[in-house]
């Protein structure tokens, strides 16, 4: 059974689990009736941070274009232009034990594909959620649905999973914010331009 958060709630995730390294991370959304003439697309990053909550280099943002970050440890499964059909639209898929001893933080994000030149924004998404598996039994282990609190925002940082005394956990962020993948990937520490 997994477990359920809402916003801003933190949970074990190693500890809980003992031996289990590698996991997938699945997002999801779907799009409300839209007659925009435009395609929706919305995209999936992660950024690898170090203490400081930056990246330590362009390899550390893991996205369609980079699907592989963290020597390997973080891959990013490809792009899903549509959002279509039931289950996870985009999966990340990340071996615990290998991630790089200065990635404290792995930070999971979805974004709207040229939202301002299409004038769409997430108040047009809805379902969106996150959820981490056992990689080798596709156990649903924490599951995390962002509801509908969201109308201009452009990219939201859904959560989290980061280090704590040796062990893995889970956060439920939530947040979102204006000026889309730039304004993330800025904020993240990447030149942008």
């Amino acid at each position: 059974m997994a477990i359920s958060l809402s916003k801003g709630q933190k949970v074990d995730l190693t500890k809980t689990n003992p031996g289990m390294t590698k996991i997938v991370v699945g997002l999801g959304w779907d799009t409300n009736k839209y007659d925009g003439g435009h395609d929706f697309d919305l995209d999936s990053s992660v950024f690898l941070l170090g203490d400081n909550g930056k990246v330590t280099s362009e390899s550390d943002f893991i996205f369609y274009n980079n699907t592989t970050g963290g020597n390997g440890s973080v891959v990013h499964t490809g792009d899903n232009r549509t959002g279509e059909g039931d289950g996870d639209d985009e999966q990340v898929e990340i071996n615990l034990a290998n991630v790089p001893a200065n990635v404290q933080r792995i930070t999971f994000t979805i974004t709207i594909h040229d939202a301002e030149a299409r004038s769409q924004n997430f108040g047009q998404v809805s379902n969106a959620y996150a959820r981490v598996l056992n990689a080798d039994n596709n156990e649903e282990l924490i599951r995390y649905d962002l509801g509908e609190d969201f109308s201009i925002e452009t990219a939201l940082v859904v959560g989290e999973l980061y280090r704590h005394n040796g062990e893995w956990k889970f956060s439920a962020i939530g947040s979102g914010y204006q000026g889309g993948l730039g304004a993330l990937a800025t904020d993240f520490g990447l030149q942008v331009g």
